[in-house]
């Protein structure tokens, strides 16, 4: 009997723990129940609340239709145009918005294509800076380097008034007389017994020694003839020319034989320029 009444007890328990789980459960699916009743209905109050929203929102657009309406009809009579023309209208007036879109993308594009080609521009231009600058150095170095040569130039005394100028023995050294720019110079040969024009003036050689390196001139300036007889070769021979005198000067820097001599004729800058040169 013992045995029987300890079965019946544990049967009792556990019938006990499955009511209490089952009524827990049944507790539990009310509680849930309740609470998606709950959000049912404030689902539905909002979705009924949305309905009539929407409901006077379309009489509210079906009015601004209406107005709409009227006042295209308004506007059309009042400018003479039928529904056909205003549409027609509207659709140019589409056209034309959409035409200034593709201008101002074009314009943009243009924009910023020329902002390029500054950018391009302007970085040559920062190449042109530098070489520019390179040209500054160089035409520097070449200034100093033609100084340097001028004064290794030989400076001789002349025969008026003991003038002491600078005087070229050659070609090359006549150019470097050039690029120092106060004076013009005109180059010649004279052969004995020849008359030649030589810049303003006339020269002619009456004698020449190609062994001693001397020889007899004559210059013919102003209408006045100068004998220059006995000099020698890197002597500079002055005199005076021109309405407002200047000083001219003449170097005979070889005596090829007896009978020829090359120099140059040095005048100032100032000086009348001859008709032609030869």
């Amino acid at each position: 009997m013992s045995e029987v009444d300890d079965t019946q007890r544990t049967y009792s328990g556990a019938l006990l723990a499955v009511l209490a789980v089952a009524l827990l459960a049944a507790l539990g699916g009310l509680i849930w129940s309740y609470t998606l009743s709950g959000r049912l209905t404030s689902q539905e109050a909002a979705l009924t609340e949305a309905k009539e929203q929407n409901k006077n929102l379309s009489a509210e657009l079906r009015e601004t239709d209406a107005r709409l309406k009227v006042a295209t009809e308004e506007l059309g009579q009042s400018l003479g145009l039928t529904q056909k023309q205003m549409d027609a209208r509207a659709q140019e007036i589409i056209h034309r918005e959409q035409a200034d879109e593709a201008n101002a993308k074009r314009l943009e594009a243009a924009q910023k294509e020329t902002a390029q080609q500054i950018t391009a521009v302007s970085g040559a231009v920062t190449d042109v800076k530098t070489d520019v600058g390179g040209v500054k150095t160089d035409l520097g170095k070449t200034q100093s380097d033609l100084a340097n040569a001028v004064t290794q130039l030989t400076s001789m005394k002349g025969d008026l008034n003991g003038h002491s100028s600078l005087i070229a023995r050659n070609h090359d050294e006549l150019d470097l007389l050039r690029h120092k720019g106060d004076r013009t110079y005109y180059e010649f040969t004279l052969t004995k017994g020849q008359k030649k024009p030589v810049g303003t003036v006339s020269l002619e050689l009456k004698k020449a020694d190609g062994k001693k390196n001397t020889f007899n001139l004559e210059v013919t300036s102003d209408d006045k003839t100068v004998p220059k007889n006995n000099r020698g070769v890197f002597e500079p021979l002055q005199f005076y020319s021109g309405k407002d005198p200047l000083l001219f000067e003449i170097v005979v820097n070889a005596v090829n034989s007896n009978k020829q001599v090359t120099g140059y004729l040095s005048v100032p800058k100032s000086a009348p320029a001859p008709p032609t040169v030869q």
